[in-house]
């Protein structure tokens, strides 16, 4: 009875330590990418659109699965009205009229998918690329830290007067609801405008607490895939796939929770403005900050940073690869449990953060797993990183470090259909488990 005690005491240890290695990166008990995600969205064909949506939304609407609609123009919904979606519906927007949908303070989105049954946003080009259309955009009523509220006007070509006050953002209700995405995916978004850059994926401006924003995919964006401007949002299970700018930013203000999460880099898809998986602001102009208002707050967890490239020295050579994360001045990001694979470097802080241990204090990396990256922790323009080295190397923070290819590291990113991108070990680990607990 003793050793049987001893034997199932050391099981539970071990069990507890494979745990424990899972919880790095993206997790899951299975893959939870499989289904509703696509990774090579050039092999879809969607049916011709039987429906037209332009103009304003201004009262209650559902899309169904049975039509496919046509989104043309700059669509606002507005007048406090809900825009519902059933599962599996499918939305093409129009390429000539640069379409994009806006969801207006007060207005709500209901984009309720499932893992079996995504609601898809796409091009209607038929030969599709990144930037054929605007994406999507909540507008809500929650703080930034700008002086008044925040507008994207510049965000639309020849906007109509009558829809100046559908265009602005920002207020005061910390928990406002803007609606549900989850179970969507977006592509090919991110329209050039002029003036304005490049649009993004999905753009969440002053987006409230009781938004729920989970399983949303955004592929081959040629602006930011995931952008948060204020506001307080939690995303889960987010995917940015091979898109030419950031993958998710952070700025004026937002309050924001990321978890579980991935974002996969190509150094071949890129933008001149700096492409980075993570981007924390506080601000882009110091002068329209209203320095009594909350900073920019990121808890992240549970991330998957990845670089997918088969190359990686010469693409580093060449500057093709550049940091994972970006961190700006009079900002908080904790970051935890995370995975940065194959980046030049994992991090790097903004020049005008002093070193010290109350800055430090405020940018936490802890549990983390860099692998195969040209470096860590740097300050920009500053290629002496010791103090950042023994700072974030010390013991207490449970950092990681690792040479290891994409292939050893992930459990099976080759597959085109459905690639899981959990660490590799603990599928090996697991399996073992299970074959000896079946022989049991």
């Amino acid at each position: 009875m003793k050793n049987f005690t001893k034997l199932t005491y050391v099981l539970f240890l071990l069990c507890a330590n494979i745990f424990a290695q899972q919880e790095k990166g993206i997790v899951g008990n299975t893959n939870w990418l499989d289904n509703w995600t696509e990774f090579n969205p050039k092999q879809q064909s969607y049916r011709e659109p039987t429906q037209i949506i332009s103009g304003n939304i201004t009262k209650d609407t559902r899309l169904s699965k049975r039509d496919t609609y046509l989104l043309v123009g700059s669509v606002f919904v507005t007048n406090n009205a809900t825009l519902t979606i059933e599962p599996g519906t499918v939305v093409l927007a129009d390429y000539n009229s640069k379409a994009s949908l806006t969801v207006s303070k007060g207005a709500k989105i209901i984009a309720e998918g499932t893992e079996t049954d995504p609601i898809v946003f796409s091009s209607n080009k038929s030969l599709k690329r990144a930037g054929d259309w605007g994406g999507i955009m909540l507008l809500g009523d929650a703080p930034l830290n700008k002086f008044g509220n925040g507008s994207v006007a510049n965000l639309h070509d020849n906007l109509d007067a009558s829809n100046y006050a559908n265009v602005n953002y920002g207020g005061n209700d910390t928990i406002s609801n803007s609606g549900v995405l989850k179970y969507v995916r977006i592509e090919y978004a991110g329209k050039r405008i002029k003036g304005a850059g490049y649009l993004n994926g999905l753009l969440l401006a002053g987006v409230g607490s009781e938004t729920v924003l989970e399983n949303i995919m955004v592929s081959y964006c040629a602006g930011d895939a995931f952008e948060v401007l204020g506001g307080e949002v939690t995303i889960n299970k987010a995917v940015s796939y091979r898109t030419s700018s950031n993958d998710f930013v952070f700025n004026y203000g937002a309050q924001g929770y990321l978890k579980n999460s991935l974002a996969v880099r190509s150094p071949y898809i890129s933008s001149s403005e700096g492409s980075r998986c993570l981007r924390v602001l506080s601000y882009d102009n110091k002068q329209e900050v209203d320095f009594s208002k909350n900073g920019t707050h990121v808890v992240a967890e549970n991330l998957t940073f990845l670089n997918d490239s088969e190359t990686l020295n010469s693409d580093i050579e060449k500057g093709l690869v550049s940091e994972a994360i970006y961190v700006g001045q009079e900002t908080f990001l904790d970051i935890n449990k995370s995975v940065i694979s194959g980046f030049n470097p994992a991090v790097i802080l903004d020049d005008r953060i002093r070193i010290n241990q109350e800055n430090l204090e405020r940018i936490r990396f802890t549990n983390m797993y860099f692998n195969n990256c040209k470096g860590n922790i740097y300050v920009n323009n500053n290629s002496n990183n010791d103090d950042l080295e023994n700072w974030y190397g010390n013991a207490a923070f449970f950092n990681v470090y690792s040479k290891s290819t994409n292939e050893e590291t992930f459990i099976d990113i080759q597959n085109k259909r459905r690639p899981d991108y959990r660490l590799r070990i603990n599928k090996i680990i697991a399996t073992n488990l299970d074959s000896d607990v079946n022989g049991d």
